[in-house]
């Protein structure tokens, strides 16, 4: 290699201040751009880098005077740029029409290109990208040393358009977890802030999604006095989707219930409404059970979800509260069916989502069903907030470090 004249010393060493002194991207490509331009003399310049399907396409195409080309796709000889993008070498030709290398590409001929210089844009052996100048009236303008000099800004704008895209990435990074931060806090805004009080009854409730925001959802339902419903529900997707159908499902059902002659009529609307609405082939498992506090009876519905079990405290057993219908947003005129039941003082209901039983641990097993039916026997003696402590701490323990499979959601409704 050859040195540089002290000129283009002082050249290359005043483009890589000018280089490095920014971290916006577009503003890097551009600057560079005319720089390479006004060094190497061309009529043209171009800078294409790698997506994220590693396919090469144009960042910046500038001509004399920093006038923007159009339609730079079809100004440029591809198979040119494809090979230097490819070998990870430099090309360089007086005049393109009469190299045996280039001549027999169409590009180069219908575009009456003349002097071509490509060279890569390297950073840790990576081809990250091109820049490619050329001139289509004068031969021979390019010459080893502006191949030399455009190698060497092509070193320096490689590093300093890597540290911009490392930048930007980390940008939209901290904006996107700024914008899921927020997600989660309107999404559990949503659900109530307190448990409700009512004469006779004991309430909690437990709320993790597995990621940022949740498909998962519980809700209480003031219904007048001594009435109250309950809902739990369970969106069957993950992220962001499942979040926007959990707010849609969760308000459609809210709505449905506040006014609705049974916990059936509720349902069956709420289900029309979630099945207009559902445009993604979404769908949602829930339990709903109505409270009638001085009967001590609970009607309840369940369309599709995790069958909640119900503890009896005459004989010490636990029950399960099954399915009476599919799940919500799959045919509008699905039946349904509602079942009442009665509890007496000590009986509890927990309600939970598959997030729950689907729980793995380090040594990929499940916590599943009669982990659950254990750790609730286990605590059948205490308030319905402890026996949500008691379930948590068991299933916590079970998972240890590993990640969470599922959202968690859990229900405890004990008449005291």
């Amino acid at each position: 290699m050859t040195t540089l004249p002290t000129d283009r010393l002082a050249l290359l060493y005043r483009i890589t201040q000018t280089l490095n002194s920014s971290l916006d991207l577009d503003e890097v490509l551009n600057r560079m751009m005319d720089e390479v331009i006004a060094a190497t003399r061309a009529e043209r310049g171009f800078v294409m880098l790698r997506d994220l399907n590693e396919q090469l396409v144009f960042k910046v195409a500038r001509g004399m005077e920093q006038q923007v080309i159009e339609a730079p796709t079809f100004q440029v000889s591809r198979g040119v740029v494809e090979q230097v993008a490819r070998a990870g070498q430099p090309i360089l030709t007086s005049d393109a029409q009469a190299d045996a290398r280039l001549n027999l590409r169409q590009s180069v001929m219908s575009l009456g290109l003349r002097s071509i210089l490509c060279v890569p844009l390297q950073v840790k052996g990576a081809t990250i990208g091109v820049v490619y100048v050329d001139n289509r009236l004068q031969a021979g303008l390019f010459t080893s040393a502006d191949l030399e000099l455009l190698n060497s800004i092509a070193s320096s704008a490689a590093v300093a358009i890597e540290n911009a895209r490392l930048y930007q990435l980390a940008v939209d990074k901290g904006r996107l977890e700024r914008e899921l931060q927020m997600a989660y806090e309107v999404q559990a805004s949503l659900l109530p802030r307190h448990t409700p009080h009512l004469p006779g009854w004991d309430f909690a409730a437990h709320w993790q999604p597995a990621r940022e925001v949740s498909g998962d959802f519980y809700d209480f339902i003031p219904l007048g006095q001594n009435q109250l419903g309950l809902v739990i529900a369970d969106v069957t997707d993950k992220g962001m989707p499942a979040a926007l159908f959990m707010a849609l499902s969760r308000s459609i059902v809210r709505a449905s219930m506040t006014n609705a002659p049974s916990p059936l009529d509720g349902i069956t609307q709420a289900n029309r409404l979630i099945c207009a609405d559902s445009t993604n082939s979404m769908f949602v498992t829930l339990c709903y059970a109505q409270i009638n506090a001085l009967m001590g009876e609970v009607t309840f519905v369940n369309a599709g979800h995790n069958p909640p079990l119900c503890y009896r405290a005459e004989n010490d057993q636990l029950g399960r509260l099954t399915r009476t219908g599919m799940a919500l947003g799959v045919e509008a005129d699905a039946p349904f069916e509602q079942r009442v039941i009665t509890l007496a003082h000590g009986d509890f209901i927990l309600l939970y989502t598959d997030g729950v039983t689907d729980a793995l641990n380090a040594a990929g097993e499940e916590f599943g069903l009669e982990r659950l039916r254990q750790a609730a026997h286990a605590h059948r003696q205490a308030t319905a907030a402890d026996i949500l402590v008691g379930l948590r701490t068991q299933l916590a323990e079970f998972i240890g470090d590993s990640a969470p499979f599922d959202d968690v959601t859990l229900v405890v409704v004990k008449r005291v």
